[in-house]
C-alpha cells in the first residue's frame, strides 16, 4: 500500500465536479485522486461526444456555404458527431473498467445534438425551425455570438478552475450586446422544478470565476441547457468563491485518507470507489441492508467457476472490523458471469488475484446472481482509516 510518490506533483486545483464530490463524501473525493482505475460509462461517453460535436459545429468553417444555402447542417452535424462518437468509443474500449458499448445509443446522441441546436436557435430568437432550413447566414450569426467554446476558466492564483461549454453574447432585439451567457450543455436527466444543488453551484462557480477575472464584464447569466428536451434552467444565488477556496484548502493533497460521510447519500448511492472503501460495507452490514437490493454491491470469495459458460459459486463475506477485512460467512450463492462481467472476472483471475472480490451492482433478485456488462468485478482492496497511502509512480 505504499510506494514512491511522484517527484513533480500537479498543482492543486479544484473544479466544480471535484468540489461536488468532496461535498458528497470527502473520502470519495480523496479516493478519486489516488490514481485508482476509473470506470468508463456509456452515458458519460455519449455526453462527451455530443458536447464536442456541438462545439465543433460552432467553430466549423462554413465559408463554402452561401448565405441562402440550406440543407447542409444536418449532414455536417452528423458527420462531426460520428467522428466524436468513434473517438469516444475507442477511448471507452481501451478503459479496463467499462460496461458494454451500446451502438444503439447513436440515435439518442443525434437527438441530443439536435436539442442543442434548437437551443442555439432560440438564443437568437428563432423557434421551431427545422435544421434542414438553417442557412449559412443564420449559422454565421450564431457563430458570431459564441465568445468562447470549450473554454478553460481559472482564477488568477490557479487554485479554482472550470471548463465551460459555451460563453455566448446576450444581445437585444437590435443586435447590441447587453451581457454574457454561460451555457452548460447537459445530456442528463432534466431537473424537476429546479436545478440540483450541485449543478447550481457548478454554474455559479463558472459565473464567479468569469466575473473575478473580468471586473469590467457586462451582466452575466448562467444556464444549464438540457438537450433531451431543449429546456434552459437558470442558476441563481450568491457568490460561491469564498466557499470554493475553503473547499480548496480542505482538499489539498494528503497521503492520509479524508474522513467519510457515512449514510444513504454516499454509501447507499453510486460511488466509483467502493472497491477501496470499507465504510459503505460496514454501514450496510450494521443496518442489515447488505445484499438486500435488487442491484447490490458485495464482497465475495469465488469457490467454483466454469470458465466456459460463466457459472460460478460464490461465498458471501461480511466485514470483520472497520478496516474492511473480509470474513467468509459460509453462505454460498450461485451466480453467472456474462458479457463484460465475465471478461472482467477472467482478466482478474489471469492477473493472479486470489482472495475477496468486490462485485458492483449485481442483479440479485433471481435464484442465481447475474454479474453482467454493467457490473464491476475488482479485487477487494480497502484503504483503511489512519494509514498513509502513497501512489506508485506511473
Amino acid at each position: 500500500m505504499s510506494g514512491q510518490g511522484s517527484s513533480q506533483p500537479r498543482p492543486h486545483m479544484l473544479s466544480p465536479s471535484a468540489w461536488n464530490r468532496y461535498e458528497t463524501c470527502p473520502r470519495m473525493y480523496w479516493l478519486s485522486r489516488q490514481g485508482l482505475p476509473r470506470k468508463a460509462g456509456m452515458a458519460a461517453s455519449l455526453g462527451t461526444a455530443v458536447h464536442a460535436s456541438v462545439e465543433d459545429l460552432l467553430q466549423f468553417d462554413i465559408s463554402a456555404f452561401g448565405d441562402d444555402e440550406a440543407g447542409w447542417l444536418p449532414l455536417e452535424g452528423e458527420r462531426l458527431l460520428k467522428a466524436r462518437w468513434e473517438e469516444e468509443k475507442k477511448s471507452f474500449m481501451e478503459t479496463p473498467r467499462r460496461p458494454q458499448w451500446k451502438e444503439e445509443k447513436w440515435k439518442e446522441a443525434l437527438r441530443h445534438q439536435r436539442g442543442a441546436i434548437r437551443m442555439l436557435l432560440e438564443h437568437v430568437g428563432i423557434r421551431a425551425l427545422d435544421s434542414e432550413r438553417i442557412t449559412g447566414a443564420l449559422w454565421r450569426r450564431i457563430q458570431k455570438l459564441a465568445i468562447a467554446v470549450e473554454g478553460e476558466l481559472k482564477t488568477v492564483d490557479g487554485r479554482l478552475m472550470g471548463r465551460l461549454d459555451l460563453l455566448m453574447a446576450d444581445v437585444d432585439e437590435n443586435g447590441a450586446m447587453v451581457g454574457w451567457l454561460v451555457a452548460d450543455l447537459k445530456t442528463g436527466r432534466v431537473p424537476q422544478g429546479e436545478l440540483k444543488t450541485e449543478v447550481n453551484r457548478q454554474l455559479r462557480m463558472y459565473r464567479d470565476i468569469l466575473l473575478a477575472n473580468n471586473p469590467n464584464a457586462p451582466p452575466v447569466r448562467t444556464q444549464g441547457w438540457y438537450t433531451s428536451d431543449s429546456s434552459k434552467w437558470s442558476a441563481h444565488g450568491e457568490n460561491v468563491l469564498e466557499d470554493a477556496y475553503e473547499a480548496w484548502q480542505a482538499t489539498k493533497p494528503s497521503p492520509m485518507p479524508l474522513d467519510p460521510i457515512i449514510g444513504d447519500t454516499s454509501c447507499g448511492g453510486f460511488c466509483d470507489w467502493k472497491a477501496w472503501c470499507p465504510h459503505w460495507w460496514n454501514w450496510r452490514a450494521q443496518n442489515k441492508t447488505l445484499h438486500k437490493d435488487d442491484f447490490s454491491d458485495a464482497v465475495v470469495l469465488l469457490l467454483d467457476y466454469n470458465a466456459s459458460n460463466g457459472s460460478a459459486t460464490l461465498e458471501l463475506c461480511e466485514p470483520a472490523d472497520a478496516s474492511g477485512r473480509a470474513i467468509p460467512t459460509g453462505i454460498q450463492q450461485p451466480a453467472r458471469f456474462d458479457a463484460r462481467g465475465k471478461e472482467a472476472l477472467d482478466e482478474l483471475l489471469a492477473s493472479g488475484h486470489q482472495g475477496p472480490m468486490y462485485l458492483g451492482s449485481v442483479m440479485t433478485h433471481g435464484r442465481s446472481w447475474r454479474i453482467g456488462h454493467w457490473c464491476d468485478v475488482l479485487a477487494w482492496n480497502p484503504l483503511p482509516d489512519g494509514v498513509e497511502f502513497h501512489r506508485e509512480p506511473r
